[in-house]
């Protein structure tokens, strides 16, 4: 039976389908890893990352006992709580076979920064190794994994993209939203100054250092107006928050938007 028959995406002609560019018999399973700002602030993104993957034939699973990653326990410098929560992160997603999250920042945690914390205990270590190069980010997944570019989504307005920190610099991810927005009818995507520029929200840094923070978002929001676009899309939650804070008190129309959310729109 030809797979393609079945694909929720079929009638979009202008979607190059997985399963039709790859080699293998099947769509991936893949497992959600939801991070905390998305389970407990904004939970359309989860919403929209779940109708994108589905739509693309993948076969969703979520699961239940996952809880924090540990990245704001392992900034802090509380490395014995950390490594407790990759522990529990590290049974959980034992034996997925794609693991993927829609924000940079928890999927570096995992990529990179796990090795470091299982450091010293080999089974610990060796469970990281089996585990943590399975952990995608959204974008990452849809573009390196699948191999898909042109979802056939529409959307037309002006956005740009604000690279977050720990996507750029520690995954190096930066094409990959782009390659995707470049293929959505009637986008313009919009490159701003300094698009690679932090926006100052770094977790428990806007709490230490609340005015730098701010005045970081300020530059970021100057940036975005003075580009003239309609939407600033991101791949990390926490990001899209602080950006959107410093916007919603202007009198601009500024909006921010998730790259899934972007592209759950298009699919409409």
């Amino acid at each position: 039976m030809d797979r393609r028959r079945r694909s929720p995406l079929r009638r979009n002609p202008r979607l190059v389908l997985w399963t039709s560019v790859n080699d293998a018999t099947r769509a991936p399973e893949v497992a959600l890893f939801i991070p905390c700002f998305v389970d407990q602030v904004t939970p359309e993104i989860g919403r929209d990352l779940v109708s994108v993957l589905e739509r693309l034939g993948c076969r969703l699973r979520f699961p239940e006992g996952q809880t924090c990653c540990g990245q704001p326990a392992f900034n802090a410098g509380y490395r014995s709580q950390a490594r407790a929560m990759m522990r529990h992160f590290l049974d959980v997603f034992d034996g997925a076979e794609a693991i993927v999250c829609p924000s940079g920042s928890c999927t570096a945690m995992a990529r990179r920064f796990y090795a470091e914390l299982a450091a010293g205990e080999a089974k610990l270590e060796e469970q990281a190794r089996q585990v943590c190069p399975r952990v995608y980010e959204f974008s990452e997944f849809v573009v390196r994994r699948l191999g898909v570019v042109d979802l056939g989504a529409k959307f037309p307005h002006r956005v740009a993209v604000h690279d977050g920190c720990h996507m750029l610099r520690e995954l190096r991810l930066k094409q990959e939203p782009r390659e995707l927005l470049r293929r959505v009818e009637g986008l313009e995507l919009v490159e701003i100054e300094d698009a690679e520029r932090c926006c100052g929200f770094g977790g428990s840094f806007s709490i230490a250092y609340g005015m730098v923070s701010e005045a970081m978002a300020a530059r970021k929001a100057d940036a975005l107006e003075a580009s003239g676009v309609e939407y600033v899309a991101a791949c990390d939650p926490s990001c899209l928050l602080q950006i959107g804070g410093v916007l919603a008190r202007r009198p601009g129309r500024v909006r921010t938007l998730h790259l899934a959310s972007l592209l759950a729109r298009g699919l409409e």
